[in-house]
C-alpha cells in the first residue's frame, strides 16, 4: 500500500513538473502577439528581434522543460536549457538598449545569444565525456541577473516603469528559493513540489513585465 501511494505520488508531482511549464507558453505568446500588434505594447523597434527572441523563448521554455520532466535525462535537459538561454541573453540585449545604451544593446543581441548557445553545447560535450563543465552556463544564468539591477539604478530609463523589471528579478530569485527547497517545499505543502512552483513565479515575473510593456511610455 505505502508503494502504490509512492508510486501515485510520484506521477502526481512529474504531471505537475509538466503542466507548471504552460503559463511560459501562454505569456511567451502573448508577447509576441502583442509585438505584431501595433500599439499593444511600448518597446525600442530598432532591437525588435531581441524581443522576439526573448518572448519566443519565454513560449519554447514551456516545450522544452516539459520535454525534459517527462523523461528527465542530460539529452533532455538539453532542450531545457536552450531556450532559457536565449530568453536570458535576449533580455539582458533589451535592457542594455532600454538603459545604457541602443547601439550597445544592438550590437550585443547577437554575440550574447551565440554566447549562451556555445554554454550549453559546451556543458553538453563536456558532460558526454564525463566531466560535466557548468562554468559557462552558469555565467549566462547568474552574471546578467547581477548586472541588470546596476543598469536599472545607474542608468536613466526611456520608458516610464521600471516595476517590470524589479518584478521580474523578484521572481526570478524567488524561484531559485522555491527550486532549492524544492523536496522541503512538496513536504510541508503535500501537493505541489518546490520545482512546479519555480515555473509559476517565474513565468508570473514575465507576465508582470509584459503588463509594464503594455502600460509603459517613451520618455
Amino acid at each position: 500500500m505505502f508503494c502504490c501511494v509512492k508510486f501515485i505520488e510520484k506521477i502526481e508531482l512529474g504531471f505537475l513538473l509538466v503542466v507548471s511549464n504552460l503559463p511560459f507558453l501562454i505569456i511567451g505568446m502573448m508577447g509576441l502577439f502583442s509585438l505584431f500588434h501595433a500599439g499593444r505594447i511600448n518597446f525600442i523597434t530598432e532591437i525588435k528581434p531581441a524581443y522576439v527572441l526573448f518572448f519566443a523563448g519565454v513560449a519554447l521554455v514551456n516545450f522544452g522543460s516539459g520535454y525534459y520532466h517527462l523523461w528527465p535525462d542530460n539529452e533532455t535537459l538539453v532542450w531545457d536549457r536552450l531556450p532559457m538561454t536565449f530568453a536570458f541573453m535576449a533580455l539582458f540585449a533589451v535592457i542594455i538598449a532600454e538603459f545604457a545604451s541602443l547601439k550597445t544593446g544592438k550590437f550585443a543581441l547577437w554575440p550574447l545569444v551565440a554566447f549562451g548557445l556555445f554554454s550549453v553545447v559546451y556543458w553538453h560535450f563536456t558532460e558526454t565525456s564525463g566531466h560535466g563543465d557548468l562554468r559557462f552556463y552558469a555565467l549566462v544564468q547568474f552574471l546578467p541577473m547581477l548586472l541588470i539591477p546596476l543598469l536599472l539604478l545607474l542608468f536613466k530609463p526611456r520608458f516610464t516603469s521600471t516595476g517590470g523589471y524589479w518584478a521580474l528579478l523578484f521572481a526570478y530569485v524567488l524561484a531559485k528559493v522555491f527550486e532549492f527547497f524544492d523536496e522541503s517545499v512538496f513536504n510541508s505543502l503535500g501537493i505541489i513540489s518546490g520545482h512546479s512552483l519555480k515555473h509559476i513565479v517565474a513565468a508570473l515575473g514575465i507576465f508582470f513585465l509584459l503588463r509594464t510593456y503594455r502600460k509603459r511610455e517613451g520618455l
